[in-house]
C-alpha cells in the first residue's frame, strides 16, 4: 500500500537532515538563498520551502507557525526552509508577488505540490498538509458511500482499514490521522473524508466530532459479508489512535491458567482494564462462546481473556464468574455477573468514572476564581456551529422604531437575546427550530430583539437578563416564557397559548367535547390532559379563584370553566360534588374528579401540577426539580438501560396499596441519564452492579440507604426494608452535606450595566430600572450615544471575565451585521 519512493523516508522515523549550509542551528527555521536551498535537496528526501523577498515583510503569523512545525516535520524525515529571494531572481518561485504567497513541498528537486499559505494557518495544518501530500497512496480520500463499498469489498480478505472523519483538512484531527498513518499505513489502509452525509449513511452518532471506524476486513473471506466495524470512542489524538490500534492488533481472546493479579497483557500497559470469564472444562464451549461476545463489544476498551478454574493453583470465591483487574499491582474485584450486558456496563462505567476523575483533577489544577465557567460548553457549542447558517428570515427583527407597531399589529412572541452572549446564541437557534415547524401554521408572530443593540428597548420592557421570550396579546399584559430553553417546551408554550385560559365552555355537550378532546385536538400531544371547573353560577370567588390559577398555568396545561345551571348534569355523571376539578387522563382514558371547596388559587395550582405527575416517573435533568419540589425522600431505583418488569409491578403495587406515600417512587435509567454514574459515584466508593435501589432522604439529614444487594426486589422483602427504615433499624451508606446548589458564579445584570454606562455619556438622569408597561405607550427616550455605550459595556464585561474567548468579543464587535449567526 505503501509508495516506494517515500519509503525510506519513514525507515529514519527520528531521523533529522543535517543543515550545512544553514544560518540558524537547533529547531529554528533555517534562512537560505535560493541556490544554496536546492544544493541541500536530496534525492527520495522531503523538503517545506517558502519562498520570500528578502527585505520585503513577510506575514509574521504564518513564519512563527512554520517555524513551530519544524521539530515536528523534521520528526518524519522532512526539512523546513524560508528561502530569501533576491530582486535579480528570476526563477518561477521568486519571480512573481502571487508565487510568493504559498509554499512548496519537494521531493528531491521534484515539486510535489504548492500550497496557499492561509491553507496553512497553523502547525497542525502545515504537518497535516505535508503529510498528506506525501502519504498519498497510504491515505485514500473519499466522498461518497460507494467509494467506501469498494474500498470494503477490494481488501476483504487482505487487509483492515482504518476510516476516519475529520471536520476539515488542516484540524488537529487530521493531523493526528495523517500521524498514525506514517506509522501504521504499511500495515492497514487508511481512509479519510469530511463528508458529513458519508459519516450519517454508516450510522454514525454525534456526527459533529471527529471519528474512527476500524474495519475488520482481513479475516472477512466472504465477498457478500460485511466487515465488522470497532468505533474508537475516545477523542482523536495521536496518542489514543496508537492505543486504539494497538488494541486492534492483540488477540481478540486469550486463555490462561494463572493467577489473575500475575497476568498482563499489552491492555494494561496501555492503561485499559482486563476482564477474566471464569471458566471450567464442563462448560468450556458455551463459556468461550460468551467470552467472545464480550471481547468484541469491549474491543479498544479492555482486555478480554477465559480463565480456566480447573487449572488455577489459587482460590477464587465460588460463585464468582467474573473477575476484572483495573491496572498493575491493584486488587482484583471478583463479580457475580450473568448477562453479557452487565459485564459491559461494569467496564463501561468503571471507565467512565476514570474520566470524570481525570477531568475533576485538570479542573482542579486549572481553578481560577475570577473565570466564570458557567457557560463555557455552550460557548463552545456555539462556537462550533457559528458557520451554520440559520434561517433568521423566518422570524421579524424588531428595532426601537419597529418595536411597538409591530407587535401591535398582531399577536407576536418577543426573543429578547444578546448576540455577545453564549447562552442567548444557543438559544437562537432552538428559537428557530420553532420558527421552522411553525412555518406553515398562521399562529403568532415570531419576532426577535438583540438587546445589544438595542438596549433601550429591553429596559423598558423589564428585561434585566437574557435570553427572555415573552408573549404579546392585544388588550393583555405580556406573558413570559419560564420554562426550559429547548424547541420542545417553548413550542409547546406556543401553541398552548393559543387558547384562552380557562377556556370558557357554554354546553354540556361543549364540555364532553372538551374532556375526550374532541374540542382541541390538534392540541392534545402539548398537554397532558384538559382540566374543567365545575361550578355553579353562584359561587363567584371559587370562579374567580381557579381563573387565576388557570391564567398562572397558562402555556402549561389546558384548562376550562362550566358554571351553567344544569352543572348538576356533570357534577351527578362524575360524582363531583361542586366547586370540582374534572381531570381527564387520556392515557387510561379515565376523568378524575377532585373537590375544590376552600380551595384558593395557589392551591389550586399545585393540585393540577401534582395530578398530573406519573406514579412511577423516570428520573431526567428536565423533570427532577419538578418531584424535588414534592419535599419527599427518593426511593430511586437505578437501572442500566430498560427497567425489568418485575420489579417495576413490585414498586407499583407497593404504591397502589398506599405503602409508599410518604416516599416518590421513581427510577433513572444511566443510558438516558449518563449523570446516574456520578450519582452513583457521590454514593458509593466504586459503581456497584445495577439495577439497585435506594433512598434518599434530600429533604432532611441527607441519608442515602441502599438496598441490600444480595436479596430479589420483591413486594415482600421492600416492604420488609422500608418498615426497618422507619424504625430506624437501617445504616445508611452515606450523608450527603447540607449545602445550596447554585450556580458556579452568581449571575450579572447586564442591562444594569448599561443604564450606568449609560447615565455617563447622557445629560438626562433616571431610574435604574423602569417598570415594564404596555407596548402602546410611546417610548421618546432615546440613548444619546449608542456606540459609547457599546464600547463602555465591552470594557465593563471585560473587566468581568466575560470575554474568555475571543469569539465573545468578535460577536459583540459585529452583532448587528454578523449574517454567520
Amino acid at each position: 500500500m505503501m509508495s516506494s519512493s517515500f519509503s525510506a523516508c519513514r525507515v529514519g522515523f527520528s531521523f533529522v537532515m543535517m543543515n550545512i549550509f544553514y544560518k540558524s542551528v537547533g529547531d529554528s527555521l533555517p534562512e537560505l538563498s535560493p541556490q544554496k536551498y536546492f544544493n541541500t535537496l536530496q534525492p527520495g528526501k522531503a523538503s517545506l520551502a517558502y519562498f520570500c523577498q528578502a527585505n520585503s515583510p513577510s506575514p509574521s503569523i504564518f513564519l512563527e507557525e512554520l517555524n513551530e512545525a519544524v521539530k515536528p516535520l523534521q520528526n518524519y524525515g522532512i526539512s523546513v526552509a524560508k528561502v530569501n529571494c533576491v530582486k535579480e531572481e528570476t526563477s518561477r518561485y521568486c519571480g512573481k508577488e502571487k508565487d510568493l504567497m504559498k509554499a512548496y513541498l519537494f521531493r528531491g528537486n521534484v515539486l510535489l505540490r504548492e500550497f496557499p499559505t492561509d491553507t496553512l494557518f497553523d502547525v497542525n495544518a502545515i504537518v497535516a498538509h505535508v503529510l498528506f501530500a506525501l502519504l498519498f497512496n497510504e491515505v485514500k480520500y473519499i466522498t461518497t458511500l460507494e467509494d467506501l463499498q469498494n474500498m470494503e469489498n477490494a481488501l476483504k480478505g487482505k487487509a483492515d482499514i482504518a476510516f476516519s472523519y475529520v471536520r476539515a483538512v488542516g484540524t488537529p484531527e487530521h493531523r493526528a490521522v495523517m500521524e498514525a498513518a506514517f506509522v501504521y499505513g504499511t500495515t492497514y489502509q487508511f481512509v479519510l473524508t469530511t463528508e458529513i452525509a458519508l459519516l450519517e449513511s454508516i450510522g454514525a452518532k454525534d456526527i459533529e466530532y471527529a471519528h474512527l471506524y476500524f474495519f475488520h476486513c482481513k479475516v472477512v473471506l466472504d465477498l457478500t459479508q460485511l466487515c465488522r466495524r470497532t468505533l474508537m470512542e475516545q477523542p482523536l489524538t495521536t496518542l489514543n489512535i496508537h492505543q486504539f490500534i494497538k488494541t486492534m492488533e492483540a488477540p481478540l481472546l486469550t486463555e490462561v491458567a494463572e493467577d489473575p493479579q500475575q497476568v498482563s497483557t499489552v491492555h494494561l500497559q496501555l492503561g485499559l482494564p482486563l476482564v477474566f470469564i471464569v471458566s471450567q472444562q464442563a462448560t468450556y464451549e458455551a463459556d468461550r462462546r460468551t467470552a467472545e461476545w464480550v471481547a468484541w463489544r469491549l474491543l479498544g476498551k479492555a482486555g478480554v481473556l477465559l480463565l480456566m478454574r480447573d487449572s488455577l493453583a489459587v482460590d477464587i470465591p465460588q460463585h464468582t464468574n467474573v473477575i476484572f483487574k483495573r491496572e498493575e499491582r491493584v486488587p482484583v474485584e471478583f463479580l457475580v455477573l450473568h448477562d453479557i450486558d452487565l459485564i459491559v456496563s461494569h467496564v463501561e462505567n468503571n471507565m467512565h468514572i476514570e474520566e470524570i476523575q481525570e477531568g475533576e483533577d485538570e479542573d482542579h489544577d486549572m481553578e481560577d476564581p475570577d473565570i466564570d465557567i458557567q457557560d463555557d460548553e455552550v460557548a463552545e457549542t456555539v462556537h462550533r456551529d457559528r458557520k451554520r447558517q440559520l434561517p433568521l428570515e423566518l422570524t421579524v427583527e424588531l428595532t426601537e422604531e419597529t418595536f411597538n407597531a409591530t407587535v401591535m399589529a398582531s399577536d407576536s412572541i418577543v426573543l429578547f437575546y444578546a448576540g455577545w452572549q453564549a447562552v442567548s446564541m444557543a438559544f437562537l437557534q432552538s428559537y428557530i427550530d420553532v420558527a421552522i415547524k411553525l412555518k406553515d401554521t398562521p399562529t403568532m408572530l415570531l419576532t426577535r430583539v438583540n438587546c445589544a443593540d438595542w438596549s433601550g428597548v429591553c429596559t423598558k420592557h423589564n428585561v434585566t437578563e437574557f435570553p427572555v421570550v415573552k408573549m404579546y396579546k392585544e388588550g393583555g399584559n405580556p406573558v413570559s416564557y419560564a420554562g426550559m430553553l429547548g424547541t420542545e417546551d417553548l413550542l409547546k408554550f406556543i401553541q398552548l397559548n393559543r387558547i384562552s385560559c380557562p377556556v370558557n365552555i357554554t354546553s354540556v355537550q361543549e364540555a364532553e367535547e372538551y374532556l375526550s378532546g374532541e374540542l382541541y385536538q390538534d392540541l392534545l400531544s402539548y398537554s397532558s390532559g384538559p382540566v374543567l371547573g365545575l361550578f355553579s353560577p353562584t359561587m363567584t370567588t371559587a370562579k374567580e379563584d381557579f381563573t387565576e390559577a388557570g391564567n398562572y398555568l397558562r402555556g402549561c396545561v389546558i384548562t376550562g370553566i362550566y358554571s351553567e345551571e344544569d352543572v348538576l348534569i356533570l357534577s351527578n355523571k362524575y360524582a363531583a360534588t361542586l366547586p370540582a376539578l374534572l381531570l381527564a387522563r387520556h392515557k387510561g382514558g379515565k376523568i378524575e374528579s377532585i373537590p375544590l371547596a376552600n380551595t384558593h388559587a395557589e392551591d389550586i395550582v399545585q393540585i393540577i401540577k401534582n395530578a398530573f405527575l406519573e406514579t412511577f416517573p423516570e428520573i431526567t435533568v428536565e423533570n427532577l426539580p419538578t418531584y424535588l419540589r414534592l419535599q419527599k425522600p427518593l426511593l430511586i431505583l437505578f437501572s442500566d438501560g430498560s427497567i425489568i418488569p418485575q420489579y417495576k409491578k413490585a414498586i407499583l403495587t407497593l404504591v397502589k396499596e398506599k405503602h409508599l406515600d410518604s416516599l416518590t417512587p421513581c427510577w433513572l435509567n444511566l443510558k438516558n441519564t449518563p449523570v446516574g454514574r456520578g450519582i452513583l459515584q457521590a454514593y458509593f466508593d466504586t459503581l456497584p452492579p445495577l439495577p439497585l435501589l435506594v433512598v434518599v432522604n434530600l429533604h432532611s439529614g441527607g441519608q442515602v440507604f441502599a438496598f441490600p444487594s444480595d436479596q430479589a426486589i420483591s413486594e415482600q422483602n421492600l416492604l420488609l426494608w422500608l418498615k426497618k427504615l422507619e424504625a430506624g433499624l437501617e445504616s445508611h451508606i452515606t450523608i450527603l452535606p447540607a449545602q445550596e446548589w447554585k450556580p458556579p458564579l452568581p449571575a450579572y445584570d447586564f442591562l444594569s450595566m448599561m443604564e450606568a454606562a449609560a447615565s455617563r455619556h447622557s445629560a438626562r438622569k433616571g431610574p435604574e430600572y423602569m417598570k415594564e408597561t404596555g407596548v402602546q405607550e410611546s417610548d421618546e427616550e432615546q440613548h444619546e450615544d449608542k456606540s459609547a455605550i457599546r464600547k463602555e459595556l465591552t470594557e465593563t464585561l471585560r473587566i468581568k471575565h466575560w470575554n474568555r474567548s475571543n469569539w465573545f468579543k468578535e460577536a459583540e464587535k459585529s452583532s448587528r451585521h454578523d449574517k454567520e449567526l
